[in-house]
């Protein structure tokens, strides 16, 4: 099983998911073009995505889904509250409601979703599997929940939020109204925040740990790093980072 990072931000976000022969993509807020380009730079083309999985409605996470599962003919999974939200399914697209609360399956992932406190219709975050190892994965939350924290417990991999850091944020130009909006309970995770879900978990078989959904004018990857570094008590430079441009490469969770 191995994962990679198309890009994770505010501009757009993508992640590739691998086990066995299926590859799954979970959201897509790049355009066809931009997404089949990052695609390539990890060695795939867009008829190798089995499926597009997606979080939620918000633009940077569900802006190119339509079109790419429109042209490659793969199926798309969301709720029924974000598909809802989006206006409803596009002709010639195969949508698949989930639920919440169940898992399902893609091929060899197995996909266990989890509601998140989060200012859109019914917001879901994921953890993947492939019978031995397991990823997961947490882009847009507010606060964090004890669901959560059980659905993240024990995981091989985390990518994790770290929106934002809070003096940042506050000393910014962002309008008054949109700092509330990001620090609230339905918002964004900030460094410490996103710090003290991760020193929570059960991390004994924890290998990889990225830092995602960067701002990238109220957040460094260096604040975001020492932040999770302190909550594990290891180096910074061993947290990896996704960023907006360049994500992050592949990385592999071998037996």
């Amino acid at each position: 099983m191995r994962f990679a990072s198309l890009g994770s931000g505010s501009r757009g976000n993508a992640l590739v998911v691998e086990a066995g022969s299926t590859r799954v993509l979970l959201d897509c807020g790049f355009s066809t073009a931009e997404t089949v380009a990052r695609l390539g730079r990890l060695g795939l083309r867009g008829e190798d995505i089995c499926a597009v999985v997606v979080t939620h409605e918000h633009d940077d996470h569900v802006g190119g889904v339509a079109r790419l599962a429109g042209r490659f003919g793969m199926p798309v999974y969301a709720t029924a509250g974000t598909l809802a939200a989006v206006g409803g399914v596009p002709a010639g697209i195969d949508a698949r409601i989930v639920d919440p609360h169940s898992s399902f399956a893609v091929g060899d992932l197995s996909i266990e979703p989890f509601p998140v406190p989060h200012d859109a219709r019914e917001p879901a975050q994921f953890v993947f599997g492939d019978g031995v190892r397991r990823l997961g994965v947490l882009t847009d939350a507010g606060m964090a929940t004890p669901h959560m924290r059980a659905m993240l417990g024990g995981c091989d991999a985390l990518m994790l939020e770290c929106n934002h850091d809070p003096a940042m944020l506050q000393d910014s130009g962002y309008p008054a109204t949109l700092k509330r909006r990001i620090a609230s309970p339905y918002g964004h995770l900030s460094n410490p925040a996103a710090a003290a879900l991760l020193a929570s978990l059960d991390t004994s078989r924890l290998r990889r740990i990225v830092a995602a959904h960067l701002s990238e004018k109220n957040n460094t990857p260096a604040l975001a790093q020492a932040a999770l570094a302190g909550a594990l008590g290891c180096c910074p430079a061993d947290v990896l980072v996704a960023d907006q441009n360049e994500g992050c490469r592949w990385q592999e969770l071998t037996a």
